[in-house]
């Protein structure tokens, strides 16, 4: 079997490299956020939180004053 590999380099536009940082950032946030809350559930009950009630928090949080900022990114 052979494999060939294929480089490509990408030039986004200063929108689209605006957008890329703005999507990583609000998905780094997430992850420490959803990280956070699990492990204090964690620590107070002893059972971890899933996927699916992670996943209903970030509607919540997209809502609230703070962390409206999230909604302008896609999730």
């Amino acid at each position: 079997m052979l494999h060939k590999a294929v480089q490509v380099r990408l030039y986004p536009s200063k929108e689209q490299q605006i957008q890329l940082a703005q999507t990583f950032g609000c998905a780094r946030w997430w992850w420490n956020y959803a990280l956070n809350k699990s492990i204090e559930v964690y620590t107070e009950t002893g059972k971890g939180l899933g996927q699916v009630a992670l996943n209903a928090l970030l509607p919540k949080l997209k809502k609230e004053k703070d962390t409206e900022w999230l909604a302008d990114c896609y999730s």
